[in-house]
């Protein structure tokens, strides 16, 4: 079979090895579709500890079970089911009280275990016994099915930090996560969202996500003035920082109204140190807090929202590649000028 193989920092091959076998407790997943996520673009460029080539990366998966071990009950033959990233090891103090993002072994597909970025794919004990492998039914394409699992971090961290009805938002961030959290908010009943962005680009693409939002241009306007301005002095209930940037992280702890959160969502690797100022935490008496990845019962929620076309997810793609191209996918998400890139291994 045909995969992409991550050979050495910034060295991905495509090229022909064994399809996996299927053990009785095992599945092989077919896979239609995987997008690409920035993590995929740090692991190539600055690699991760969890990941040790040559192995695949890619984990917003969707497919069809086309093997099933026959000590297998979650999936059959031709389940359509899509996959998504963190995989609780199911024995530890988090993964058995439901905060398996917080293991010590932190499993996830497309780090330990092999991911998308190849035309078959093993589902194994761990992942079948208690990851996210949640079944997309018939009407839903591969294509949108792969974008369940950012949305999943999305309302992963919106409920970590207790985002519900009538509370106001700043979204720092118009990428593919950012537009999930202006869906979201408008899902959620946000009594007010405002929506910062540098690239003119994704500034204009995140519109049609949530017309009624307030949409700064970083660039031309000074976000925090903007927003204690337009609040009355009062800030805002929740900033969620979906920019990996020191600069928007230091924003949201200014803007945030007096017990309010922040959820610095976005990760500040290879950038400087973050530097704040902590009387003002200590005078709002604010919670600060981040969230990465998230739950099965959010990925099982994300389906759902995209299901029902709450969530728009065709929306999000905006470009697909083949296995052969995906240096061509790496690089266009890289360009910023769309929002996901999806790879079709059958393409």
């Amino acid at each position: 079979m045909k995969a992409a193989v991550l050979e050495a920092l910034e060295k991905m091959t495509v090229k022909e090895i064994p399809r996996p076998d299927c053990g009785p407790d095992e599945a092989v997943l077919k896979v239609e579709a995987c997008a690409v996520c920035g993590s995929d673009i740090r692991i190539y460029h600055y690699g991760n500890d969890r990941v040790h080539p040559p192995t695949v990366i890619g984990h917003e998966v969707s497919g069809r079970v086309v093997e099933a071990g026959h000590n297998v009950t979650r999936v059959k033959v031709g389940d359509r089911v899509a996959i998504g990233a963190d995989v609780p090891c199911g024995r530890c103090y988090w993964c058995r009280n439901g905060m398996g993002t917080n293991c010590k072994l932190n499993y996830a597909t497309g780090y330990q275990f092999e991911g998308g970025f190849q035309e078959y794919m093993l589902l194994n004990r761990t992942t079948l016994d208690y990851g996210p492998v949640t079944p997309i039914g018939d009407t839903l394409s591969f294509d949108e099915a792969a974008l369940a699992e950012p949305l999943a971090c999305a309302l992963n961290g919106l409920e970590l930090a207790r985002f519900s009805f009538g509370r106001s938002i700043c979204i720092i961030g118009l990428g593919p996560i950012g537009c999930m959290m202006l869906e979201l908010a408008g899902i959620y009943g946000a009594s007010r969202v405002f929506a910062a962005q540098r690239s003119k680009v994704r500034l204009e693409l995140a519109r049609r996500f949530l017309p009624g939002a307030r949409f700064i241009a970083i660039e031309k306007e000074e976000l925090v003035d903007t927003v204690m301005e337009e609040t009355d002095g009062e800030g805002v209930d929740l900033v969620v920082t979906t920019a990996s940037s020191v600069k928007a992280h230091e924003d949201a702890i200014k803007m945030v109204r007096h017990r309010g959160w922040v959820n610095l969502f976005g990760g500040l690797k290879n950038q400087p140190p973050l530097c704040i100022d902590s009387n003002l935490i200590h005078y709002k008496e604010c919670f600060v807090m981040g969230s990465h990845g998230s739950l099965p019962h959010h990925h099982e929620q994300a389906v759902g929202l995209i299901l029902e076309k709450k969530v728009h997810a065709n929306w999000y793609i905006s470009e697909v590649f083949g296995l052969d191209d995906i240096q061509s996918a790496f690089d266009y998400h890289e360009s910023r000028k769309g929002l996901k890139v999806v790879v079709k291994p059958g393409l």
